[in-house]
Formats: structure tokens, C-alpha cells, sequence
């Protein structure tokens, strides 16, 4: 199916749901609003003129502080299909909300969110595991934080060399 077709299927059923489009690139993308995320891929998972089975990725990113904000790409496909979209989720940058997790639609999630949860400190609303991937439990910031300051030790070992 292509991307136009999708997304005016996406915005039928979930009016209010998109905030942003961009169809013109290389990778089509959505902005959603947060709450309605879980929601919205359940369908773009169960419905079957999408199927999108797939989540390569979520990605966490920092869009500076001149932005104030951060962003949460997923990465979907449909392998029967073989149609692909890109949704995007944005939040404060400053004490972001949390956004709702969707591990229980695609297991994949659950480390993903993991990660974006360690390195840039956004958090999920009912993660089943919700803790540090990467770094130890008491390391101190979100290393993929555009204004994160690496300290100079750790449990008295030098970090930098």
C-alpha cells in the first residue's frame, strides 16, 4: 500500500491522533500525539490492510535545547505487505511526560524503550522493566543528552583518558 493510502486510512481512524505529516521524503513520517499511541499501533499492528508486524526500531533523540525537545522515532513495516512508516512522538525536553510504552504490541519495544530511557531519560508509562540497559543503576545523567557533562569519575575510576 502506499504511504498516502495509509495515512488517509491512519487519519480516518484516528483523527485527532496526528499533529504532523511529512510524505515528501525519503522515509514518510507521522508525529502523533503521546496518549493515543498505544492505540494507534495496536491498529497499525491488527488491522490487516496494514499489518505492520515489524518494529526495527525506536530511537531516542535529543532535538537540542533551542528546540526543547525530544523525539521518539519507530520504525514499522508490514514483511507480508512489505510497506513501511515512520511514526515520531515528541515531548519536553525539561521533565518529559511519560509516553505510554508499546511493549505489549511488539515485544521488540521493551529494549528499545529501555535504552531511550537510559541515554536520554524518557520515560514510559507501563514499561514492565523499566530500569537502566547500558550504564550501571547509579550512573548519574543521559549520556545521548545534548547537555550532558561526563564526570570525571566513577566509583573513583578515571573516565576520561
Amino acid at each position: 500500500m502506499e504511504v498516502a493510502k495509509i495515512v488517509e486510512l491512519l487519519a480516518g481512524k484516528f483523527p485527532t491522533a496526528i499533529l504532523e505529516q511529512e510524505l515528501e521524503v525519503k522515509q514518510p513520517f507521522l508525529v502523533l500525539e503521546a496518549k493515543q499511541l498505544p492505540e494507534f499501533c495496536e491498529f497499525c499492528l491488527k488491522d490487516e490492510r496494514l499489518y505492520f508486524d515489524f518494529l526495527h526500531c525506536i530511537s531516542g533523540v535529543d532535538l537540542g535545547e533551542s528546540s526543547g525537545k525530544l523525539e521518539l522515532v519507530y520504525h514499522l513495516s508490514s514483511l507480508i505487505h512489505e510497506h513501511q512508516i515512520v511514526l515520531k512522538v515528541r515531548m519536553e525536553r525539561e521533565n518529559p511526560a511519560p509516553i505510554p510504552s508499546v511493549s505489549a504490541i511488539w515485544r521488540a519495544a521493551d529494549w528499545h524503550e529501555r535504552e531511550a530511557f537510559d541515554l536520554l531519560g524518557i520515560p514510559f508509562s507501563d514499561h514492565p522493566d523499566l530500569r537502566r540497559i547500558l550504564l550501571p543503576d547509579d550512573w548519574e545523567g543521559n549520556p545521548l543528552r545534548k547537555d550532558y557533562v561526563e564526570a570525571e569519575k566513577y566509583r573513583d575510576i578515571k573516565i576520561k583518558y
